[in-house]
């Protein structure tokens, strides 16, 4: 499973949409930078492949980042890519 994260301008939490393969992930996220890049804002309709009746819409100029990343075993716990998660046993 694959997670894009799309950070908002002024929100500090990410909006995240899931797909199940690389091509689709690869293929929304070339889709968003492409609306990043035009010179009107763009509407952008997201969905997602894990829980199929979310829907989110958000207008391409108030996109400030986008993140691609894949969910399989230890990062599968939720862990934002980026961020550095301290092991429970590290200090014994």
């Amino acid at each position: 499973m694959y997670t894009i994260d799309v950070t908002l301008k002024y929100s500090p939490i990410p909006i995240s949409v899931q797909r199940k393969d690389a091509d689709s992930a690869e293929a929304l996220f070339q889709s968003i930078l492409s609306a990043m890049r035009s010179p009107s804002p763009q509407l952008l309709e997201l969905t997602c492949d894990k829980q199929p009746d979310k829907k989110v819409a958000l207008f391409s100029d108030q996109i400030s980042a986008v993140i691609v990343s894949e969910k399989t075993g230890a990062s599968a716990r939720g862990n934002v890519p980026g961020f550095f998660a301290i092991a429970s046993g590290e200090n014994a």
